[in-house]
């Protein structure tokens, strides 16, 4: 029988919340998302209750409106206040128009800030720091869903075109940090990638500096991103970029300029030696040459052309070797292969859409373009804030997916129980990963501060 006020699904969430809150999330929302008009009167009432509690069943699970229903069941409103029905949430998303995005894109960011800040989310930012840049295409069913238009995107290795909705999402990583978002933009499903990229790309560098990146930035991008505004906007800022550029003729006279010698094997981490030869198993080769990119633009660029080339597989029985070339152009100053192993790493980001697709951006839940824009927003706090709560648990969950953390985490049983009026959770017997879930209870609930009173 579902009969049970005192059972919590997700015991987890206390001290993820109890982070953010830290980190002075409500203080944040409560500053910079205003709403002087509304549809509803009371709609727009509460806004820090509101995101907060979209956050805590996004942590939990929740990939659409209706799932934010988890909040709500058995005592879980007896550990949290302010905690609002699905409908409700629906109906505040509803209320968001494009500036109010923009208001809680800037919490998204000052957020962050204050989580790097709190636990060591990203170490040794001060030595380096990758900014990576890309989109993904968001498939939507609906015809009622405003922005909704055809756009390209790759399914198994072919380009379809796709009826959706594209984010646009700048990340933040070191060496040895997994990467977080810095910053996200939903934009009509038929946008070019490259559209908006360059003020994210300022944004994004200018949240690292915040976040303390006090050393060498390097910004990242594909072929959408090689462009004198995003380049430009890397020169203004004082750091580095690695960015692809389309083949066109001008680079591909500038390929035919390296000489034959000048080519060397690139040694990939996890590449395999041949135990024969001592050589390695595979034929990607780099090498280099000057070249100077948007020559007809009023902001040449003159720097480094980084090409990889490999053999082409489709024709291996030809007289001569026939390469397929994959140039990116960089003012780094690391070495020829040691900059080509730095600029694959781009793919990183990839982890992150993996994340939000098996998370919270698994669907664009409302019918409204701004609705789904903050609900995109709540999804890169939420991932951020996971990633926050696993640095504070132990070094696997430090760089551990989304949905590990939820399973291990945040989703764990417990019993509320008030023993002389004072609250106290019983949880599991034997649960895999205690050792773990005390420590970051400890970590976030230190003597100074103690436990939440509503918990």
């Amino acid at each position: 029988m579902f009969d049970d006020e005192n059972l919590v699904s997700c015991t987890g969430l206390v001290p993820v919340m109890a982070l953010a809150e830290q980190a002075g999330l409500s203080e944040l929302v409560d500053q910079r998302v205003v709403f002087k008009t509304t549809r509803v009167a009371s709609a727009a009432v509460n806004p820090a209750g509101k995101v907060t509690s979209i956050i805590a069943g996004m942590a939990a699970g929740a990939d659409s409106i209706e799932d934010l229903e988890v909040i709500r069941s058995g005592g879980m409103p007896r550990l949290f206040s302010e905690v609002y029905a699905s409908a409700t949430l629906g109906q505040f998303l509803r209320e968001f128009t494009h500036g109010h995005t923009l208001q809680l894109a800037s919490v998204l960011r000052a957020h962050l800030v204050s989580l790097a800040a709190r636990t060591d989310l990203l170490p040794d930012i001060g030595e380096q720091a990758f900014v990576d840049i890309d989109s993904l295409l968001r498939p939507v069913y609906g015809h009622a869903k405003q922005g909704a238009s055809f756009g390209h995107a790759k399914v198994a290795g072919r380009q379809v075109l796709r009826r959706g909705l594209s984010p646009l999402a700048t990340t933040i990583s070191t060496p040895s940090a997994a990467p977080v978002i810095a910053g996200i933009r939903l934009r009509a499903g038929k946008a070019g990638s490259g559209r908006g990229a360059e003020s994210m790309v300022t944004e994004a560098i200018r949240t690292a500096r915040a976040a303390g990146a006090s050393g060498e930035i390097l910004v990242r991008g594909d072929s959408a991103y090689g462009t004198s505004a995003v380049v430009g906007a890397c020169l203004r800022a004082g750091v580095r970029f690695s960015v692809v550029l389309a083949k066109n003729a001008a680079v591909t006279r500038a390929i035919g300029t390296i000489a034959e010698d000048a080519w060397r094997p690139v040694h990939y981490p996890g590449a395999v030696v041949d135990p024969d030869t001592g050589e390695l198993i595979s034929d990607a080769e780099v090498a280099e040459t000057t070249y100077t990119a948007f020559a007809s633009t009023s902001g040449p660029v003159t720097a480094r052309l980084i090409v990889r080339r490999v053999r082409d597989r489709n024709k291996l029985d030809e007289l001569f070797p026939v390469w397929r070339h994959h140039p990116f152009f960089t003012n780094s100053a690391e070495s020829t292969t040691a900059a080509d192993i730095t600029h694959r790493r781009h793919a990183i980001i990839e982890t992150v859409f993996a994340d939000l697709i098996d998370g919270p951006i698994a669907h664009m839940p409302s019918g409204r373009f701004s609705a789904n824009s903050a609900w995109a927003l709540c999804a890169a706090i939420t991932h951020n804030l996971l990633r926050a709560a696993g640095t504070l648990t132990s070094r696997p969950h430090a760089v551990a997916r989304g949905a590990t953390l939820r399973r291990q985490i945040i989703t764990v049983p417990a019993r509320l129980a008030r023993p002389q009026r004072r609250p106290m959770l019983h949880l599991p017997a034997h649960w895999p990963w205690a050792q773990q879930w005390t420590t970051l209870w400890r970590n976030v609930f230190t003597p100074a501060t103690g436990p939440p009173a509503t918990a």
